[in-house]
C-alpha cells in the first residue's frame, strides 16, 4: 500500500464513503517502515475534522490498589507485586486536581479509581463532590469501573458529561491478559453510560503481545459501539506486574497503530494517553502527524506523565492550539 493509495482512501472517507475491512487488514499488515505513508492520510482526516485543535485531558487517581481483578498489566491489581501507593476514595484529592484543571487549557478532568467498580455509596460520593466543583469552565469524566445504568444517572445528573471505560483490548486477546471479569461485561458497562446520555471514552491498550489484527479488531469493536472519544494506550512494563519485561512496541509501532485508528475511526476523538513518551522516544510529537486529536496531560495512575507547561509549549511549536471546553464536540458531525 503506497502513499498515494492511502491518500485515495482519505480523500473516499472524506467523501463520505467506507473502507472495506479487506483493505484495513492490509492497512493493519504494513511493514512499520512505511507508518509515514498512513501518516499521510491520517493526517489529512485529523486536519479535516479537528483541524489544528488539539484536546487536552487529565486525571485524578482517586483510589489506588488493592483491585480484586488480576489485569496483567495493572499494577493496582491485589495480584501485582508492585511497589505503588495504597489509599481509599480521596476527595481531597478530587478537589484539588478540580481546582489545578480549572482555567487551564485542560478542556477535560478525569476521576479515576481502581477496583472492579466503585459501591454506590462510593459513586454518590464522587458525584457529589464533583458536582460542588461544577461550571468551572471544564469538562467532568469518571471511570469508576462496571457500573450500572442508575449510578451513571446519578453522575450525569451530577454534571458528569462523559464516562471512560476502556475495552483494553480485542475480544480475541482478552483471556490472555484478564481472566477475572469477561469482555461483555466492558462492553455492557459502555452501552449503559450511552444510555444514560453520557458522552463515552473508550480505547485500550497496546504493546502486550497482541497482533496487529487484534488491533484491527479492537479498532472495529469501537466502530460498533460508536464511542465518542477513543484513548489509546501504550504498555509502560511495571515491576511487578504479569507483563513485567514486555517490550512488544517501537515508536514505528505506536504510529502505526495511531494511524490504522484514524482510518477506522476518521470523525473520533483519538486521545493519546499512557506510554506516550516512553514508548515513541522522540517521536512522541509525531502522534498528531498519525492522527491523534488529543493527549492527556500530567501523570498517569501510577507512572509519571508529561507536565501540561512541557505540552503546551510542545503544541505552541507545532502550530496547533488546545480545544477550549466550549469547543469541545462530544460528537462529531
Amino acid at each position: 500500500m503506497n502513499k498515494m493509495e492511502v491518500i485515495h482512501l482519505a480523500e473516499s472517507l472524506l467523501d463520505g464513503k467506507d473502507i472495506g475491512q479487506h483493505t484495513l487488514r492490509q492497512m493493519a499488515l504494513v511493514p512499520d517502515t512505511q507508518v509515514f505513508d498512513l501518516m499521510t492520510g491520517a493526517n489529512m482526516l485529523r486536519e479535516a475534522y479537528f483541524g489544528n485543535k488539539i484536546q487536552l485531558c487529565t486525571i485524578c487517581n482517586a483510589k489506588s490498589g488493592k483491585c480484586s481483578e488480576d489485569c496483567a498489566f495493572c499494577s493496582q491489581s491485589a495480584f501485582s507485586k508492585s511497589d505503588i501507593s495504597v489509599y481509599p476514595l480521596d476527595t481531597g484529592r478530587i478537589l484539588q486536581g478540580a481546582q489545578h484543571a480549572t482555567n487551564s487549557a485542560v478542556a477535560r478532568y478525569s476521576v479515576v479509581t481502581s477496583g472492579k467498580r466503585l459501591t454506590k455509596k462510593e459513586v454518590k460520593t464522587v458525584a457529589d463532590t464533583l458536582a460542588f466543583c461544577k461550571n468551572r469552565g471544564i469538562h467532568f469524566c469518571a471511570s469508576l469501573g462496571t457500573l450500572g445504568y442508575e449510578d451513571l444517572m446519578l453522575l450525569k445528573e451530577a454534571g458528569i458529561t462523559r464516562y471512560h471505560h476502556n475495552l483494553e483490548a480485542s475480544r480475541s486477546f482478552y483471556p490472555e491478559i484478564c481472566s477475572t471479569h469477561t469482555y461483555d461485561e466492558r462492553i455492557q458497562t459502555v452501552e449503559a453510560a450511552k444510555r444514560a446520555g453520557l458522552s463515552v471514552c473508550s480505547g485500550g491498550l497496546f504493546g502486550m503481545g497482541e497482533s496487529e489484527l487484534q488491533v484491527l479488531e479492537l479498532a472495529l469493536a469501537l466502530k460498533e459501539l460508536d464511542v465518542d472519544a477513543v484513548p489509546i494506550n501504550f504498555l509502560t512494563s511495571i515491576p511487578g506486574t504479569r507483563l513485567e519485561g514486555a517490550n512488544y512496541l517501537t515508536p514505528l509501532k505506536c504510529l502505526k497503530i495511531i494511524s490504522l485508528f484514524r482510518f477506522v475511526l476518521p470523525r473520533k476523538e483519538i486521545i493519546i494517553c499512557g506510554g506516550r513518551e516512553a514508548n515513541l522516544k522522540e517521536l512522541h510529537p509525531l502522534v498528531f502527524y498519525a492522527g491523534a486529536s488529543g493527549i492527556m496531560t500530567g501523570n498517569y495512575l501510577t507512572t509519571k506523565g508529561r507536565t501540561l507547561e512541557k505540552d503546551l509549549a510542545l503544541l505552541d511549536q507545532l502550530g496547533l492550539e488546545p480545544t477550549r471546553p466550549d469547543q469541545e464536540r462530544l460528537r462529531p458531525a
